[in-house]
């Protein structure tokens, strides 16, 4: 799951990562961003012939809050923030998306959250995850464009998840999708690679790829955006219950 990521880089720099010419938006470092606010989305340039003089790729504000185009009341539609990679060329709600407007969303990093068992008294514990080497990444994501009743259009989004790799899974089961910039254009081109052609690039991020840092629970409240949230904090390793001894065996104590 993603359910908080932030941006921080500049808009020369979003822009030249994701090779935009142009963006009639300016944007503040935005280090905690949260469902249904408006986020940056990046799609291939519609009707661009070859030997044409538009840019290859757009950026615009999309809400991130998936409303599939077939939904009548999106009040009663539940918030889709993301799209699990395994199952969303068959599902109804993606779809058209995944044939037709995939999309990036670039990042700096992400929250997760580790959740002790049900039963524990433990407080979820934050983490910021930016990858190791630094600068910014591209999230797999879809769009769709929701038209209203009276006409009004609302770009929306959401991002895929695929499960966790190995060094990730202790904190949470699954984790963004990130397209590297190498395949940026595949990702992008939905007028020849089809859903089972891309298939290859909604894998989990190698291991070594992401670093976790715990931080405090300021992130828990979306009235909170500054820089401090990605502060680290000291935490204790998480308890693991001791093994329950076999018929045969006893427990060790080492």
């Amino acid at each position: 799951m993603c359910g908080r990521y932030a941006l921080t880089g500049t808009r020369d720099e979003v822009l030249r990562f994701v090779s935009v010419i142009d963006f009639e938006h300016d944007f503040p470092a935005r280090f905690n961003i949260a469902p249904t606010q408006p986020i940056l989305v990046v799609t291939a340039s519609e009707q661009r012939e070859p030997g044409s003089n538009l840019p290859p790729r757009r950026a615009l504000l999309a809400r991130w809050g998936f409303i599939p185009g077939w939904v009548k009341d999106p009040s009663e539609f539940p918030l889709l923030l993301n799209a699990r990679a395994e199952t969303a060329a068959g599902k109804a709600s993606f779809r058209a998306a995944m044939r037709h407007r995939r999309v990036l969303i670039p990042a700096s990093g992400f929250y997760e959250w580790r959740r002790p068992p049900t039963e524990s008294d433990v407080k979820p514990q934050a983490y910021w995850v930016r990858p190791r080497r630094g600068g910014l990444i591209a999230f797999a994501g879809l769009m769709e464009t929701f038209a209203s009743a009276d006409g009004s259009e609302l770009d929306t989004a959401a991002i895929l998840t695929g499960a966790a790799n190995a060094a990730f899974r202790p904190i949470h089961e699954r984790m963004p999708v990130v397209v590297e910039p190498e395949n940026f254009e595949r990702w992008l081109d939905c007028k020849t690679q089809e859903p089972r052609d891309v298939l290859d690039l909604m894998t989990a991020a190698p291991e070594e790829f992401f670093e976790a840092v715990p931080v405090s629970d300021l992130v828990n409240k979306v009235s909170n955006m500054g820089p401090d949230l990605q502060k680290p904090v000291p935490v204790a390793p998480p308890e693991e219950k001791p093994p329950k001894p076999g018929p045969d065996r006893q427990m060790s104590l080492f």
